[in-house]
């Protein structure tokens, strides 16, 4: 059994996708991040950083015997990956290519796609500079996505993997960002073909009661934009 803390958001759907995908045996434990659920000493034992998605894995177990604590998404996917056998390559360029674009997510269009919907969605005050500079990122990324899908089904070839499932997210809420794929026909195909996957709707469907309904009020702003190294030490 798997706990998964969660809450519906591009980052907790790729691990979602991968336990649908696995029919992993697991628990959704839903973590109200406007309610400051992620600053409980509980959940900080398993993500250090505060953030979501974490996991424990009660299949495995470390040192002392006990579960398998694992948070940030990318290596959630892999410890899935590597636990199951599935979805990634077993040949060491294959293994190469799936973590260089499972970190060029983490590290490029999982953060700019973040930071754009933060100044579209949540800013006080219209920045033109930040909404240029992050929707032109987000959109180089696209670019970027588009010319390695031209000549190939999924980001890794002809087998659908743990780098689509991580990157898929961003590309799935491209409108809501105020960016059509129309330029990037091979990301839309590409989203499309993902899209109509059962594991990936069941998972998209997951926590669906608990999505936002409302812009956040002040105290939850605190919570979600006004943290700092104060934070951390409490």
């Amino acid at each position: 059994m798997i706990d998964f803390h969660y809450w519906p958001t591009p980052n907790g759907w790729k691990i979602a996708i991968m336990l649908e995908e696995c029919a992993l045996p697991y628990r959704m434990i839903p973590l109200d991040i406007g309610k400051g659920d992620q600053f409980h000493p509980d959940f900080l034992a398993i993500s250090p950083n505060n953030r979501m998605p974490a996991i424990l894995d009660h299949e495995g177990e470390t040192d002392d015997g006990g579960p398998i604590p694992v948070f940030e998404s990318g290596a959630i996917l892999l410890h899935l990956a590597r636990r199951t056998g599935r979805f990634m390559p077993n040949d060491p360029r294959g293994r190469k290519e799936c973590e260089e674009w499972l970190f060029w997510q983490t590290g490029n269009l999982g953060p700019m796609a973040g930071q754009l919907s933060h100044f579209r969605n949540y800013a006080p005050h219209e920045d033109a500079y930040a909404l240029d500079r992050y929707a032109g990122e987000y959109a180089r990324c696209l670019a970027v996505l588009d010319k390695r899908l031209a000549d190939r089904a999924f980001i890794l070839g002809a087998d659908y993997s743990i780098a689509d499932m991580c990157c898929w997210p961003w590309a799935f809420i491209a409108k809501p960002l105020g960016q059509p794929l129309d330029d990037f026909p091979h990301v839309a195909r590409w989203r499309k073909a993902i899209k109509e996957r059962p594991a990936v709707r069941r998972a998209v469907d997951l926590g669906r009661e608990y999505r936002r309904s409302a812009p956040p009020d002040d105290a939850e702003r605190a919570l979600l934009f006004r943290q700092n190294a104060d934070s951390v030490r409490r």
